[in-house]
């Protein structure tokens, strides 16, 4: 029985390898896949999320080497309003040009340019560096990420924040209009991010 035990997990081990081995492409689980976002003013903050609406991870050698992420922007969210009017209208600003522009922009995207594997004491595995498109503008930005990859798939975690101004989004950003005191909206956007294939 042991050594049944010990040949099943072997080759449970060779399988794995041989997966991530040869180039393969997992498909994300948007179903099962967040992004949270979280903006701060000067008299408070508001967060919410955006629904994932397809993704790719590619895999050569066991190493992650690139990917493509796809937002669907229509389904901004605001969590923190409880008041069902409130927060509609925070939402409908978000949607307006002020903001992300959806009615033009429906999707946001994530390309993958660079992966180099580095770990790092918050439990991050990898730097990703890549084009995030908003609103049509697209920008390199770099971030750390926890990736763990599976014979059957991955999970990838990351939080990182990105200069909304580099996207044309200016609303309220005391960089952009002078003398809008308490009512300025700091230019950071914080993202937590849960991308996922396993079904």
């Amino acid at each position: 029985m042991k050594n049944f035990k010990t040949l099943a997990l072997s080759l449970l081990v060779l399988v794995s390898a041989g997966t991530l081995s040869a180039q393969t492409t997992f498909e994300a689980n948007p179903a099962k896949s967040t992004l949270k976002w979280l903006a701060k003013k000067v008299t408070g903050q508001h967060d919410g999320t955006v629904a994932v609406k397809s993704g790719s991870l590619t895999v050569n050698g066991g190493e992650v080497t690139g990917g493509n992420f796809v937002l669907d922007m229509t389904t901004i969210k605001v969590t923190d309003i409880a008041d069902p009017e409130t927060n509609g209208k925070l939402v409908g600003h978000l949607n307006s040009d002020d903001f992300f522009s959806v009615e033009k922009h429906k999707e946001a995207n994530f390309t993958i340019t660079k992966v180099v594997a580095k770990k790092s004491a918050d439990g991050s595995t990898h730097e990703i560096t890549g084009n995030l498109t908003i609103k049509g503008i697209t920008n390199s930005i770099t971030f750390p990420a926890k990736v763990n990859l599976r014979s059957s798939g991955f999970i990838a975690t990351a939080k990182f924040n990105i200069d909304r101004t580099k996207w044309d989004i200016k609303y309220g950003s005391s960089n952009f209009f002078a003398g809008i005191g308490d009512k300025a909206i700091y230019d950071d956007i914080a993202f937590d991010l849960y991308i996922t294939s396993v079904k």
